[in-house]
């Protein structure tokens, strides 16, 4: 239903050749993510498709929206950032890469870091704009499914990480709708 919703979406502003580079990476997705379950016991790959349809609602390029859904195939599935680059470029293979980095920053973060830092340090680790709206879009599914997670102190942990970070750099980028929802 989720696919169906982002090829709609796609369909309204999106030409045919860079609509099937989409569905290419879609079908990608469901590939390398097939078998992988969310903590709600949801399919995986609706996170990456929640996470595109985002972008989708907000009329984003082709490339993004490639690299939205597959925002977490490096991470979770050992693909490499090169055979991305092979199947969908190196624009696309930079922005997976770049969400990549910033997701291994997350879990680096010291407890006692402070939140201006580290968004400073996503500011700079970012080269293009578009990984930190795939990061932002990833985040905002993240917290609307937070209640799946069952672990308090990962979820609490997730949620002040949210409003230290990326509730603010969403405003620094003048997406106060994001914001909002994000706090």
């Amino acid at each position: 239903m989720e696919t169906d919703l982002l090829i709609n979406q796609l369909n309204e502003y999106m030409s045919e050749p860079k609509l099937n580079f989409v569905k290419e990476a879609l079908v990608f997705a469901q590939k390398t993510h097939k078998n992988q379950f969310r903590k709600s016991g949801d399919p995986f790959i609706d996170h990456p498709i929640s996470t595109a349809l985002y972008l989708a609602n907000m009329k984003m390029d082709s490339t993004t929206i490639a690299s939205a859904l597959l925002h977490d195939v490096i991470e979770d599935c050992g693909v490499t950032k090169e055979e991305i680059n092979e199947k969908f470029g190196l624009h696309v293979a930079n922005l997976v890469d770049g969400v990549t980095k910033i997701s291994k920053l997350e879990e680096k973060i010291i407890e006692n870091s402070k939140a201006e830092n580290i968004r400073k340090l996503i500011l700079a680790t970012s080269k293009d704009i578009r990984v930190l709206l795939v990061k932002l879009a990833d985040r905002l599914h993240n917290m609307r499914t937070l209640n799946s997670i069952t672990d308090e102190n990962r979820r609490k942990r997730k949620a002040k990480e949210t409003m230290e970070i990326y509730a603010p750099l969403s405003d620094r980028m003048g997406m106060n709708y994001i914001r909002d929802e994000l706090e």
